[in-house]
């Protein structure tokens, strides 16, 4: 990848500091965070990016990862929305999701993730067709796919 591209890819990930947290905020959300970006390849216009090779999006101790990433920006700058495609993980310091695709929508916090949605959190396990997911809260919402039901195992705290 060139030093243009690079810079203009950075540009556009340094544009959603912008909107960040408010001053004397003492955490803030996930959301409000820095996005940096990184792959093996990538192109950006005034308006989006591409990202594809082992793409990844992180914004504070979250990860995006999958094997292509196409983010929309504004006309500011900010990006709005980032979709990825092909073996999509999502990484928080507590859960992993896994899924065929995923939306992140900055504006409401919200990650949709579809097809053969996998939910972790420790030893218990979530799977379904689609999944939202809160990135500030860590609310979730599973709802089964088109011939499936939602299944899980979960167990009690202090279980080995």
């Amino acid at each position: 990848m060139n030093r243009t591209l690079i810079a203009g890819l950075l540009a556009v990930a340094t544009a959603a500091l912008i909107g960040g947290a408010a001053v004397g905020q003492s955490r803030p959300a996930p959301s409000d965070q820095p996005i940096m970006i990184g792959a093996d390849a990538g192109e950006r216009t005034n308006t989006s990016f591409s990202l594809r090779g082992r793409a990844e999006v992180t914004q504070g101790g979250n990860r995006l990862r999958a094997d292509a990433i196409e983010g929309a920006s504004s006309g500011s700058g900010e990006i709005s929305s980032v979709t990825a495609s092909g073996n999509v993980y999502y990484v928080t310091p507590t859960e992993s999701i896994r899924g065929d695709r995923a939306v992140y929508t900055i504006s409401d916090a919200t990650i949709v993730v579809t097809g053969d949605v996998i939910l972790t959190q420790g030893k218990n396990v979530l799977t379904g067709g689609r999944l939202t997911y809160n990135v500030d809260t860590g609310a979730a919402n599973m709802a089964g796919g088109a011939n499936s039901r939602i299944q899980g195992v979960f167990y009690p705290q202090g279980a080995n």
